[in-house]
């Protein structure tokens, strides 16, 4: 089987190039095929010659994955749902919003952080992703762009612990990152993560300057070690800890993710703990009511407990906004159309 590219795409194109004793140009040219110009096989790269296209079609693969199923929205989002090499799947979205195309990518296949709302880790997690096959989403999703369309943010907030996986993800955000690569600042790259203090405070010695979005889905520990079990093992403190060590590394405001559960995180005196616990913290929170999940007993608050939840921490002075949510007719949701796939299969 030919060489994955994506696997390590600068050393495996200056090892061919070498090899053959072709000019270093080639590469630069396959890598502008890749990430500028949106080439979805060799055979598009004119500019190369037709011999050396059919030597590198038989030599290097560019894609490791298959479409599964390709899924779109009224509101235009669309979904892929992508078969790895070795039998598993992995999900990846674009989300289109006015002016912002916003590629959403996952980091794991299934998810070991056992939320117990989320579709992603029903099942566990079976490995992590290589940066090529993270890389690969991205590539994939750009595809699906037209072409007065461009990628302007990434968000690793699909299936799986990005932190979990920070050896692959940070490769991958590089080729995001680069200029000939997909040129995307990195302050419109975030990284979503529950909230593992080792891993925040490594970011934070690498000086890195990608957003961070932590999900606290609670005011307390109480209830946080109930939706979010790793949290018996680490407590809230540990992470907004991290958290302002990050903020004083990078000097990104940070971004707090809250999915909002009828009668179980959505009550006044939640959002008067979240708002204290907020105070004096250069931080959005992100409030996004329950997405349901299928054989969950989770449920969307009504929209006056919404409005009330929403009051009270603007009276209080946090930032907040709530996320709409897109793609539901889709299961745009993380884990929902894997789920949904394996599900038809059984």
């Amino acid at each position: 089987m030919p060489d994955h590219l994506l696997a390590n795409i600068d050393e495996t194109l200056d090892a061919y190039c070498n090899s053959r004793s072709l000019p270093r140009f080639r590469a630069r040219q396959i890598r502008e095929w890749l990430f500028k110009k949106r080439a979805a096989d060799w055979q598009a790269m004119t500019n190369l010659p037709k011999t050396l296209r059919s030597e590198l079609a038989d030599e290097l693969q560019i894609w490791s994955t298959k479409i599964v199923r390709h899924n779109k929205s009224v509101d235009g989002t669309e979904k892929l749902l992508l078969g790895l090499a070795d039998g598993g799947q992995v999900e990846c979205v674009l989300l289109r919003d006015r002016v912002r195309r916003t590629i959403c990518v996952s980091t794991q296949v299934g998810c070991g952080m056992g939320c117990v709302f989320c579709a992603s880790g029903l099942d566990g997690v079976d490995r992590n992703l290589t940066s090529g096959e993270i890389v690969e989403q991205m590539l994939r999703l750009q595809l699906l762009l037209d072409d007065d369309e461009r990628l302007s943010h990434i968000v690793v907030m699909g299936v799986g612990e990005p932190l979990a996986n920070l050896d692959a993800l940070l490769p991958a955000l590089e080729q995001a990152h680069r200029p000939e690569g997909l040129d995307i600042s990195a302050r419109r790259i975030t990284i979503s993560t529950v909230g593992l203090p080792k891993a925040i405070d490594r970011l934070a010695s690498m000086n890195s300057h990608y957003r961070l979005a932590i999900s606290l889905h609670a005011p307390n520990d109480e209830i946080r070690d109930r939706l979010v079990p790793v949290n018996r093992r680490i407590g809230m403190a540990a992470i907004l800890q991290a958290a302002d060590n990050y903020f004083n590394s990078s000097g990104r405001r940070l971004t707090f993710e809250y999915v909002l559960l009828a009668d179980i995180n959505d009550e006044p005196k939640h959002a008067g703990q979240l708002a204290k616990m907020l105070a004096g913290r250069e931080a959005l929170l992100n409030v996004i009511p329950y997405n349901p999940v299928s054989g969950l007993p989770f449920r969307t608050p009504t929209a006056e407990r919404q409005q009330q939840f929403r009051a009270i921490l603007e009276a209080s002075g946090v930032r907040v906004r709530f996320r709409h949510r897109k793609g539901d007719d889709i299961d745009a949701a993380c884990g929902q159309l894997r789920r949904s796939q394996a599900t038809q299969q059984s």
